[in-house]
């Protein structure tokens, strides 16, 4: 079951990435949910760096981080994504 939240923590706070970055994002969905749960895992890592994983009521920081990790990743594979594709078409 956790394998399950896993995903769709990483579906919701991907696609919540794609509708912060300007601009349409052209890595697919499949793609778009591991970035999103790369982001999760290193927005709860930088919580507990920074001592904020467990707080009363809801856990706003760790959330934002999650967020912000998702973002970054979803922006860089975004442009990974075209420059590999493209340099495919190319060679073909």
């Amino acid at each position: 079951m956790n394998w399950l939240w896993a995903i769709i923590v990483g579906l919701v706070l991907g696609l919540i990435a794609k509708a912060i970055l300007p601009g349409k994002q052209q890595v697919p969905l499949w793609l778009t949910i591991i970035l999103g749960l790369i982001g999760a895992l290193l927005g709860n890592w930088a919580a507990s760096a920074l001592g904020v994983e467990h707080t009363k009521g809801i856990d706003w920081i760790r959330h934002l981080l999650q967020l912000a990790g998702a973002v970054v990743l979803v922006a860089l594979g975004d442009r990974l994504w075209v420059g590999m594709r493209g340099r495919r078409h190319r060679v073909t």
